[in-house]
């Protein structure tokens, strides 16, 4: 019926609905016949049998992507640029919501699944050991994990975190640390995102104030309470380096409630460079990779599509220092009593 409404034949219609169209090379359908394809299918009002393509294919059309934070503006922004770049390929970005990312692996088929966190600990491994063995293609996030089965998106944060330091400590000496409870405390025995900070002020021949670090659990909320505290004290700091974009904007909107303008009396650099680091008023200096979420995206795809070579390589993205209004660095420095 659709292949005689859209004036095609039934394989071209089957290439469409595989998610193939438009392929590269001269090998796909060309966009033109691919919409009257659609709108045809659509005027029908058509829904491809997605079980029995799932068969005849061996391909779900699903990506699914575990994302332990999902109100961290990185991992929105993750799922954002996942989603726009499936949709390009007629592909669906499923979220799970399940905490436990191997039991939701294993009960739902997808032809790519993205991690990015799976613990520090060797159970996370043998699950991912687990998933491969079984033919489950996977992307994961990690700054410790080498390839193998599956592709590795290697982006360690903290040569950033030193640039980010560095940044404030060309114009302060007081400086404050937001950063995760799981940071401080793993810093006794392990490298954190907060190690960087109390190198870099030793190294400067600074001790910080016990109170300039302040922590916050993994919400929102939780970090804007934190900077409060922090800006509240009697000795606040002039700047403060937070180990995650979506602290240093509750940080910012802390200073805005308490009546500080940043960066004249407070200036502030997050870790991370998401999207959302320009939105902010005024914009946010981060460090970070750039471009990344984009060209993260299209290798999550590419996995689902079988593209490419196969399993198993390291994808690295380096970080730089992305400048923005927060750490003015031609603004008047405000320095404790």
């Amino acid at each position: 019926m659709v292949a005689e409404r859209a004036g095609v034949s039934t394989a071209t219609v089957s290439y469409v609905f595989s998610g193939r169209a438009g392929a590269a090379s001269g090998s796909g359908v060309a966009e033109a016949t691919a919409a009257r394809v659609l709108a045809a299918a659509e005027e029908l009002n058509y829904r491809p049998n997605r079980a029995a393509r799932a068969i005849r294919t061996g391909r779900s059309g699903m990506i699914q992507l575990s994302l332990h934070m999902l109100s961290d503006p990185w991992s929105l922004a993750v799922a954002d640029a996942v989603n726009d770049e499936a949709n390009r390929h007629g592909l669906t970005t499923l979220i799970l919501a399940d905490g436990d990312w191997h039991a939701a692996l294993d009960r739902v088929e997808s032809d790519v699944a993205y991690l990015d966190a799976i613990g520090t600990d060797s159970d996370g491994e043998e699950k991912l050991r687990d998933l491969v063995e079984r033919g489950q293609r996977l992307v994961v996030f990690s700054e410790t994990l080498e390839p193998d089965g599956f592709d590795v998106i290697r982006s360690d944060a903290l040569p950033g975190c030193v640039l980010a330091m560095d940044h404030l400590l060309e114009r302060h000496t007081a400086i404050g640390c937001l950063t995760a409870e799981a940071a401080v405390r793993q810093a006794a025995t392990e490298t954190t995102r907060y190690t960087p900070y109390l190198q870099r002020m030793a190294a400067g021949g600074l001790e910080p104030d016990p109170a300039w670090t302040q922590t916050y659990s993994e919400t929102q909320a939780s970090a804007f309470a934190a900077a409060v505290r922090l800006l509240s004290g009697e000795r606040r700091p002039t700047a403060i380096y937070a180990t995650t974009d979506f602290a240093a904007i509750a940080a910012i909107n802390a200073a805005h409630m308490l009546g500080l303008r940043v960066p004249y009396d407070v200036a502030v650099i997050g870790v991370g460079n998401t999207p959302d680091a320009r939105l902010i008023a005024p914009t946010l200096t981060t460090v970070g990779p750039t471009d990344f979420y984009r060209r993260q995206a299209k290798i999550i795809v590419d996995r689902a599509l079988g593209a490419g070579i196969a399993a198993g390589r390291r994808h690295d993205f380096p970080w730089s220092l992305l400048p923005g209004a927060s750490t003015n660095l031609d603004a008047p420095v405000t320095r404790t009593r």
